[in-house]
């Protein structure tokens, strides 16, 4: 499908109630869905409208995940909410952290030193207590550990809770999504433990050219949406 053309000259930041929006050439930006693009604080205005004012001939939405997430904040999470709770949840029964190997010892080794303390800070610090299997069946969260993560998801504002159900689909763990809303992680560390496994492979056997761009891909969604909690928090 082909990109549309940049069809306004300027791009700037408007006060409305609630917060800041965006105005291209004095006329406001709306959500897919045509709702007041309302962003909450400046910080995030302001990386929002460089993201308008960056785009060339054509515009890119790939190339404004901080405006996607925005979006997506407020068409889809103002509504469905409890959709993407429930699948936030799932990922409790599949987390990346909670499926270990049982060899070679080298592996199991650095899984235990780079993944259990996250599983320990969020045992500590969020009352989630999962448990560990070298298997390959999956495992069932306990209700308390599942209500624990509730609770933490529930205590986010919609666009904060868009960022973290971002960190929890890239990284493939709930955990590390919320070790990095908590300020425990960052986004450096985050991508690097949900890859361990691959990197551990990647030194025994190399690195293809089509899993590192898929790395890449990763990556950038991860500091995006790391980004855009930031920008929230200035």
């Amino acid at each position: 499908m082909a990109l549309p053309k940049r069809f306004y000259k300027d791009a700037s930041i408007a006060t409305i109630e609630g917060g800041y929006t965006i105005h291209l050439d004095d006329k406001p930006v709306r959500t897919p869905l045509g709702q007041a693009l309302l962003l909450p604080v400046l910080p995030l205005a302001e990386a929002v409208v460089s993201e308008w004012q960056a785009q060339d001939e054509t515009i890119n939405p790939a190339s404004m995940p901080l405006c996607g997430y925005a979006n997506t904040a407020i068409d889809r999470i103002g509504k469905e909410k409890a959709v993407v709770m429930a699948n936030l949840l799932h990922f409790a029964e599949t987390d990346l952290l909670c499926y270990q190997a049982k060899e070679p010892a080298d592996l199991v080794t650095r899984q235990n030193e780079q993944w259990q303390p996250v599983l320990d800070w969020a045992a500590a610090a969020l009352d989630v207590h999962l448990e560990v299997t070298s298997g390959v069946l999956p495992l069932t969260p306990s209700p308390e550990a599942l209500q624990a993560i509730r609770d933490s998801l529930n205590k986010l504002d919609d666009m904060t809770f868009t960022a973290v159900a971002s960190i929890a689909a890239a990284t493939g763990s709930i955990i590390l999504a919320l070790a990095v809303s908590e300020n425990h992680i960052g986004a450096e560390q985050a991508f690097e433990l949900s890859l361990l496994d691959e990197s551990f492979q990647k030194e025994r056997w190399g690195e293809d050219a089509e899993a590192a761009a898929r790395n890449q891909y990763l990556k950038d969604d991860i500091n995006a949406a790391v980004l855009f909690l930031s920008l929230l928090r200035q």
